[in-house]
């Protein structure tokens, strides 16, 4: 696929950042868009007129942006989806501003009352029907990756009934965040995740009976009287376990580490395996 408009001048200063710039105007417009091919290196180098070394470093920050996938030296592939672009942005903005663990959690408290809050407004029966389908799903799954699969599709379906996508992308990659940090806690065993998974069943489905009672305000309390009890209960299970994993330093150590691994330059999310959820 050829660049479809010609670049705007190129000035004299940081020449690759102008080209980020350029092909970045374009992706996100849609001129390019997700999947697309990007000429080849020497087609962009003389495009731009510009060297060979100017062009690879454009496109390592455009990689790093997680605008576009470069795998075994073929061609840039535009991988322009807002869930990688916010996962690189929020896992970046963690880590320099050294965001603790129970701020995360808290945060993901607030995203998922504000999700019931509109869902209650704006979804529609049909939508309420699918959450309440969701939440029996959880105490069906068996073993801890269905049960975490069953809580996120939860999670996942009140934030997407909110009509709202910027928030449901939100709320998709900091349950992603609150997953991996709940597998470094249990250090794989599962045992205070199934614990406090199949203890929450009740207060999932309050949540769903909060959202189809039609009052926005009753629905978000409902969700965050849901968060802080998850993660009392998570706390009394590791106490019990004599476990001091839960402090805030524990917490937020967990939390980097799983960033670093899980969160790549290419905006690359691993899948994680259970959750605090």
């Amino acid at each position: 696929m050829s660049v479809p408009q010609k670049p705007a001048k190129i000035f004299r200063g940081r020449v690759a950042d102008q080209i980020v710039e350029d092909l970045r105007t374009q992706i996100l417009s849609g001129t390019l868009p997700d999947g697309s091919r990007l000429p080849s290196e020497r087609e962009l180098a003389a495009y731009y007129d510009v060297s060979g070394p100017t062009v690879r470093e454009a496109i390592r920050v455009l990689t790093a942006m997680g605008l576009v996938n470069t795998r075994n030296g073929s061609r840039a592939t535009v991988t322009a989806q807002g869930d990688t672009m916010l996962a690189v942005s929020i896992a970046s903005v963690v880590q320099v501003e050294k965001v603790g663990g129970r701020e995360v959690l808290g945060l993901l408290g607030a995203l998922n009352a504000y999700a019931a809050e509109l869902a209650a407004e704006h979804a529609t029966d049909e939508e309420i029907d699918r959450l309440r389908t969701a939440a029996q799903a959880v105490p069906a799954a068996e073993g801890v990756e269905r049960t975490a699969a069953a809580l996120r599709g939860f999670f996942d379906t009140l934030a997407g009934i909110s009509h709202n996508p910027l928030l449901a992308a939100l709320c998709r990659f900091i349950t992603e965040m609150q997953i991996g940090l709940a597998v470094r806690l249990s250090a794989g065993e599962g045992r205070d995740f199934g614990r406090v998974a199949g203890a929450l069943h009740t207060e999932r489905m309050r949540i769903v009976a909060a959202v189809a009672s039609r009052d926005p305000r009753h629905a978000a309390a409902v969700v965050r009287d849901y968060h802080r009890t998850a993660v009392e209960r998570i706390v009394e299970a590791r106490e019990t376990d004599g476990d001091s994993a839960l402090s805030e330093a524990g917490l937020t150590e967990a939390l980097t580490a799983w960033l670093r691994s899980n969160v790549t330059l290419g905006g690359q999310v691993a899948s994680p395996r259970s959750t605090l959820s």
